[in-house]
């Protein structure tokens, strides 16, 4: 089984004359991705990526991730956004969050940078590698981003320190354009080994390009099959709008329209949260223009029904949940008896922890219906690389559809900039010089 969306939780909230009355509108989204007539369509290359990816390039990528794994003890990932969040979320969601203490011998561990600007994160990572041999992926399409650019200076003298240029060449990755850029002129003039940043992919949808590969692959999650999962969803959802990704869709906009504006996507494994993460960047940063759009959030439960979940069972009635609820773990636990029952746990003996936590998840759903939050319920059989290329197109898809359903270009970013121009010109960046005067008489 793919994604099975399951409409148990929206009992009472969504009626099923509301969905056939989305089916026009779902048919006119969904053909503007087709045909490319909507907004946004220079950045549709994401649509047909799962078939028509570069072969070649992909080979590449799996050979370059050979070479880190015989080479180095340490990756040091280094990217902002699109730049990180997909292959994080895909090495956890498949290898767990404690990957790096439990992964097979060869498999190097896996540090993200450039994400922050924080000199004690930076530090710690430096800290953590030590001595050990390490390489670098740096993935900027410019090479000119505050936050990797920065990150990207360090660690590159950290290699030409340890190698010399010569050694240091062989161990840094670039991800970057095709043609032009700060990065990849760099790149060239020092003989970096570079993967491309597809002209026509914009950073969110961009996890299935070398972006996100490659680190996925040097982290030992099978990319073969996290493309075949992407290429079985683009089957699944290519024909009409009787599909689950197109009525995911429909269905965030019928309870956005009621009034639901805020998504929280909720899982029950801790190895999802940063799926959460590229879920929050792919859909805030999509439909979050000219004062529209659904907030998505992400949760992890049982434990944040610890901290925000009386918010959710009795706070304001704007919000919704998508479960990502996964029905076999990666490894079992099973509950054994003792002699003295001090915790009242015995009943549970012989119970997996699995089963304890189907309850919890089964509890929670039928709680927070009673409290006026509806669910949708995505369930997977398995997090392994193969469902999480096959969630990763049926997100990318339903995100382009409900873009267009809301009427806004859910392919660019106009409102990321703003943040940048002003840090630029605090810290005094040449052409700034009136922006700052501004900006230093309003502190």
């Amino acid at each position: 089984m793919a994604v099975n969306l399951k409409m148990t939780g929206l009992s009472g909230f969504v009626h099923e004359d509301e969905l056939v009355n989305m089916k026009p509108m779902l048919q006119t989204a969904q053909q503007m991705l087709y045909d490319g007539s909507g907004a946004g369509n220079d950045f549709l290359g994401w649509v047909e990526l799962p078939n028509r990816y570069d072969r070649s390039e992909f080979d590449r990528i799996k050979q370059a991730a050979k070479k880190i794994q015989s080479t180095c003890d340490v990756l040091v990932v280094i990217g902002i956004g699109g730049s990180y969040l997909g292959a994080r979320a895909a090495i956890e969601f498949v290898n767990g969050q404690m990957y790096n203490g439990v992964r097979p011998a060869g498999i190097p561990e896996v540090y993200f940078v450039g994400n922050n600007i924080s000199s004690s994160y930076l530090n710690d990572v430096i800290q953590i590698i030590g001595e050990r041999d390490f390489g670098v992926n740096v993935i900027s399409k410019s090479g000119t981003t505050t936050e990797p650019a920065i990150a990207f200076r360090i660690f590159k003298k950290l290699l030409e320190q340890k190698y010399g240029k010569a050694g240091a060449k062989e161990r840094i990755f670039a991800t970057t354009d095709k043609e032009r850029g700060a990065l990849k002129k760099l790149a060239d003039d020092e003989g970096y080994e570079t993967f491309v940043v597809p002209d026509d992919v914009g950073g969110r949808f961009s996890v299935l390009t070398a972006v996100g590969l490659l680190p996925m692959a040097a982290a030992g999650v099978d990319v073969d099959a996290a493309m075949q999962g992407a290429a079985d969803a683009y089957k699944a959802f290519a024909d009409g709008i009787d599909h689950d990704c197109a009525r995911y869709a429909a269905l965030r906009n019928i309870l956005g329209r009621g009034g639901k504006e805020l998504e929280i996507l909720v899982n029950y494994d801790p190895s999802l949260v940063m799926l959460g993460e590229w879920f929050k960047q792919l859909f805030d940063e999509s439909e979050g223009k000219d004062h529209k759009g659904i907030f998505a959030m992400s949760a992890n439960f049982s434990t944040d029904l610890h901290s925000i979940g009386q918010f959710i069972q009795d706070g304001t009635r704007n919000l919704f949940e998508t479960v990502v609820w996964v029905k076999e773990p990666r490894s079992e636990s099973i509950i054994e008896e003792t002699e003295v029952d001090m915790d009242g746990l015995n009943y549970l003996a012989g119970k997996s922890v699995q089963f304890v936590n189907s309850k919890a998840y089964q509890g929670t759903l039928m709680a927070h219906m009673d409290g006026g939050t509806p669910n949708i319920i995505l369930e997977i059989d398995r997090a392994d690389a193969w469902h999480f290329g096959y969630l990763v197109y049926f997100f990318e898809k339903a995100c382009g559809i409900s873009g267009y359903l809301l009427g806004v270009n859910p392919f660019n970013q106009p409102g990321v900039e703003a943040y940048k121009k002003n840090m630029f010109a605090l810290l005094g960046k040449p052409g700034y010089e009136e922006r700052r005067k501004e900006l230093e008489a309003r502190l």
